[in-house]
C-alpha cells in the first residue's frame, strides 16, 4: 500500500482527505500537528508523499518542508494551504516543496498530483549507458542516484535529480520548460510552470560557486535551460 502523510491541523480537512486518499487506493498516515508529522516521517521509511498544510498551530508547513529536507528525506512534498499568493507559492517550492495545490481543491486533482509525485519518487532510474555521467566536475550516478562536485557528495532532492539526469543526458541542449515540466512533472501536470524555475534556483544554488552567475546551468532567455558542463 503507498503511504501517504497528511498534516493538517483541521479535523474535517484531514478527514475528507484521508478518506477520499483511501478510497484512491493509497493508505493515509495522519498528523495533526507539524511536530507529529516529522515524528511520523522518521518513524516510518515507507512514506514517500507527503501533503503538508501551511497555517498550524505549531509549525508552519513551510519549516516543517525545510526540516523534512534538512534531513535528506527522499519523500515528495505537495504544500496543501489555502493561500493562493505568487509569493506563497514560491516559498513552498523554495523550502523544498515538489508540488503546490490551493485549496479548494478538487479531489481528482490532489490524487492525480499524489501519483504522479508517487511514482517519480518510487521509480527506478531510466536505463542508460553507464551508471555513471562524468561531466566538468560533476559526477552523477545513476543506479545510486548520487550527484557528486569535486568528489564532494550534493544532497538533491527527488526532483533535483531528475533534472540533473536529463541535463547530464543532454549537455549542450537547449531544453525547454515544457519539455522539462512534462519529463519531469509528467504529461498531465497542470500547476503552475514557475515550479521549473524555482527548482533551477535551488539547484544552481547547490551546483554554482555564484548562482546568480551561473557557468554550468545556464538560461537560454525565452526558451528553457542548458547544461554545459
Amino acid at each position: 500500500m503507498k503511504k501517504v502523510l497528511i498534516l493538517e491541523d483541521e479535523d474535517s480537512i484531514r478527514s475528507f482527505v484521508v478518506i477520499n486518499l483511501r478510497r484512491a487506493g493509497f493508505e493515509p498516515v495522519e498528523a495533526a500537528t507539524g511536530q507529529a508529522a516529522l515524528d511520523a516521517l522518521r518513524a516510518d521509511p515507507e512514506i514517500r508523499v507527503a501533503l503538508l498544510d501551511v497555517m498550524l498551530p505549531d509549525i508552519d508547513g513551510f519549516e516543517v518542508c525545510r526540516r523534512i529536507r534538512a534531513e535528506d528525506k527522499n519523500v515528495g512534498i505537495i504544500i496543501l494551504s489555502a493561500r493562493g499568493q505568487e509569493m506563497d507559492k514560491i516559498t513552498g517550492l523554495v523550502s523544498g516543496a515538489d508540488d503546490y495545490v490551493t485549496k479548494p481543491f478538487s479531489t481528482a486533482e490532489l490524487t492525480a498530483r499524489i501519483d504522479a509525485l508517487y511514482r517519480r519518487t518510487g521509480e527506478e532510474p531510466a536505463p542508460v549507458r553507464t551508471d555513471e555521467l562524468r561531466q566538468g566536475p560533476f559526477l552523477l550516478n545513476t543506479r545510486t542516484r548520487v550527484l557528486e562536485k569535486n568528489g564532494e557528495r550534493i544532497k538533491l532532492t527527488q526532483t533535483e535529480y531528475a533534472l540533473m539526469q536529463i541535463f547530464m543526458l543532454n549537455p549542450g541542449t537547449a531544453i525547454s520548460r515544457e519539455e522539462l515540466l512534462s519529463d519531469v512533472w509528467g504529461r498531465d501536470y497542470d500547476g503552475d510552470d514557475k515550479v521549473v524555475d524555482v527548482n533551477i534556483r535551488r539547484l544552481r544554488i547547490k551546483l554554482e560557486e555564484d548562482s546568480t552567475a551561473p557557468q554550468y546551468l545556464s538560461t537560454v532567455w525565452g526558451f528553457g535551460y542548458q547544461w554545459n558542463a
